[in-house]
């Protein structure tokens, strides 16, 4: 099982932009918005709902209080 290394602000941050760029790759603020590149947003969604970032690990940064 994976540590949580992400805490709470961090995380609120990462599922918020997740989903803006994940909305962007949809096309919900036009077409102009509409690229590849929004599907990146799928990293920080998912990193955000388990709480555990690889590469803080990699680095040994932790941002949750535990």
């Amino acid at each position: 099982m994976l540590t949580a290394n992400v805490g709470s602000l961090d995380r609120t941050l990462r599922i918020v932009l997740g989903l803006a760029l994940i909305a962007a790759a949809l096309g919900l603020y036009g077409p102009a918005y509409t690229t590849i590149w929004g599907w990146v947003g799928v990293i920080p969604l998912l990193t955000g709902f388990f709480a555990t970032c690889p590469a803080y690990s990699l680095l040994g940064i932790k941002t949750c209080p535990n």
